[in-house]
């Protein structure tokens, strides 16, 4: 079975499976009156899944794992890719990244399910230079660079076969407890090899196979297993996930305390090299795979990456939508975004934060962004929040703010008074 048909075979059982999917808090997106419109934006999140390989080989035919299915081998200059993006945008890409091609020392070799060749594990052929020039890049860029949690080897091997995925089953159950465990300390280990850094917060799992809660015998989450390891975030397709209808909120869901959020479908399909993006995202996630992002020549990969640019950068100026910062204002805003509700009253917009703070353990400091449209200027003010940043587009007879709103947290009602400046 190819990669495609894998994921549209699972794509079919977790349609099944999300249908009745629970929205808990559904607050008001979006309210209007003669005079304005007032939207709470949905944030959309950048993901990059499979970065990390060095071969770009897809050896799955020979039980190896499809890594990224370009003709050509990675280099630096595929990371200066993703800081690139980030910098044009003004944002911080989440690098889904697989780590087993940075073993400096075979010790993987003593985690024989974690790749092909098993107790022989010998990655002599991927030490370099090359090796410390990309962390150099992922290490000085971190304002526009994540290095989010995919995998050591992205499969698991059992004997000489792959089978899919690394961190559960193709029904979405956890693998044995003790290798997960493994796995995330060999992970941790080959950070450390390459200084690149402290573990994760986030976690995009391979294969998109996961399980929402309790999987199988086990008794204990995949979600509880990574909350050890401080991880506050996972980011998956909804379609692809085991007991996906126990995700409470619609676009996402908390599981044992860490924020679920649901990917969506991607624009490209994985294995598309350079292609042109098209189309329009309809979630809270521009899930991409790295060929995506890349050209055949690595020196030319501006060129894709100005075509992603001129793609997104319109989301920021819409009234619906803005793009996300980071990672940790995304998960800020995405709760807001579905549970906080507004309301219009002659010059005062009523937020109110109820449902929101239920969920108070996934808030954090990270300002509260709304959207304004109106055909007059305005000025804003509020004597219960602080309001520290506001930006005016201006398009023909019509203004477009976006108000950031900061020392919302605890605070269950606040107004924002409106005049025409």
């Amino acid at each position: 079975m190819t990669r495609r048909e894998f994921t549209k075979k699972s794509a079919l059982l977790g349609s099944g499976l999300a249908a009745s999917t629970l929205v808990a808090c559904e607050g008001t997106k979006t309210i209007r009156n003669d005079e304005l419109k007032v939207t709470l934006p949905r944030p959309i999140q950048i993901v990059i899944d499979d970065v990390g390989w060095w071969s770009g080989e897809d050896g799955h035919t020979r039980q190896e794992p499809y890594r990224t299915g370009i003709n050509r081998n990675h280099v630096p200059a595929d990371y200066q890719a993703i800081v690139e993006l980030g910098e044009k945008l003004g944002v911080r890409p989440q690098a889904a990244t697989i780590l087993c091609e940075w073993d400096r020392e075979n010790i993987l070799r003593n985690l024989p399910t974690s790749t092909w060749m098993r107790e022989k594990w010998d990655n002599s052929n991927w030490v370099g230079p090359w090796l410390d020039e990309a962390a150099a890049i992922i290490r000085d860029n971190q304002n526009h660079y994540e290095l989010t949690m995919h995998g050591v080897g992205h499969e698991y091997w059992e004997g000489k076969n792959a089978t899919r995925a690394e961190w559960a089953d193709s029904f979405g159950t956890m693998r044995p407890l003790d290798q997960v465990e493994l796995h995330l300390d060999y992970y941790e280990k080959l950070l450390e090899q390459n200084q690149l850094g402290p573990f994760p917060t986030s976690f995009v799992p391979t294969a998109f196979l996961h399980g929402f809660g309790l999987t199988g015998a086990h008794k204990t989450s995949m979600a509880a297993v990574i909350k050890k390891r401080g991880m506050n975030y996972i980011n998956t397709p909804f379609y692809n996930m085991y007991n996906a209808e126990g995700a409470q909120y619609g676009l996402f869901g908390i599981d044992d305390g860490i924020l679920t959020v649901d990917r969506g479908k991607d624009l490209l399909d994985w294995d598309v090299f350079g292609g042109k993006p098209s189309g329009i995202l309809t979630g809270s996630t521009c899930g991409l795979h790295w060929p995506n992002m890349l050209h055949a020549d690595p020196s030319r990969n501006s060129e894709i990456v100005d075509g992603w640019v001129k793609h997104l950068a319109p989301y920021n100026d819409k009234p619906e939508t803005l793009l996300a910062r980071n990672s940790s204002s995304f998960r800020n805003q995405l709760v807001h975004h579905v549970c906080t509700k507004v309301a219009l009253h002659e010059n005062k917009i009523n937020i109110d934060f109820l449902e929101t703070n239920k969920l108070q353990d996934q808030l954090n400091e990270n300002p509260l962004t709304i959207k304004i449209e109106s055909k007059r200027k305005l000025t804003f003010t509020s004597d219960d929040v602080t309001l520290t940043d506001s930006e005016i587009l201006k398009e023909k007879d019509n203004y477009l703010y976006t108000l950031e709103i900061e020392s919302v947290n605890g605070l269950e009602k606040a107004v924002v008074n409106f005049v025409a400046s």
